[in-house]
């Protein structure tokens, strides 16, 4: 895996990621920046989510849950002083669907951030992580 980061003006960068994709970073006025793109610690925190998302929706669906609908919320608190790492994270999945399983969607969750979640486990190593959800049936 490989990404590029290009410094485009100010405090603005543009990542490049290895499959073709690119996304805006910038930061707040304050610190010099334009506020045009997504600050790098909230890009961390999404790639958290997306990578334990991506997993609980896979395992989901090979357990052929009808899910119509997976929502992960993501909130975590930093340290005060420099480095301003995280210090806590927390993980609410919402998942909607028919009929679901609460066995099923729990295992998901735990299979996710004990085993499968890379990012999940990798900042577990420094940082609180803690997860639950809940399940929605649609009608």
């Amino acid at each position: 895996m490989q990404v590029k980061i290009k410094w485009v003006e100010d405090m603005m960068f543009m990542g490049q990621s290895g499959s073709g994709h690119a996304v805006v970073m910038d930061g707040p006025p304050a610190l010099g920046g334009k506020n045009m793109g997504i600050r790098p610690m909230e890009m961390m925190l999404m790639g958290l989510g997306g990578c334990t998302s991506f997993d609980v929706m896979l395992i989901l669906k090979r357990s052929r849950q009808n899910v119509t609908d997976c929502v992960a919320e993501l909130n975590a608190e930093r340290a005060e002083t420099d480095p301003k790492v995280f210090t806590k994270i927390h993980i609410h999945f919402m998942v909607t669907g028919k009929a679901l399983k609460e066995k099923m969607v729990q295992r998901a969750v735990e299979l996710s951030a004990t085993k499968y979640c890379s990012a999940s486990i990798m900042l577990a190593q420094s940082v609180a992580i803690t997860h639950d959800y809940e399940i929605i049936e649609e009608s």
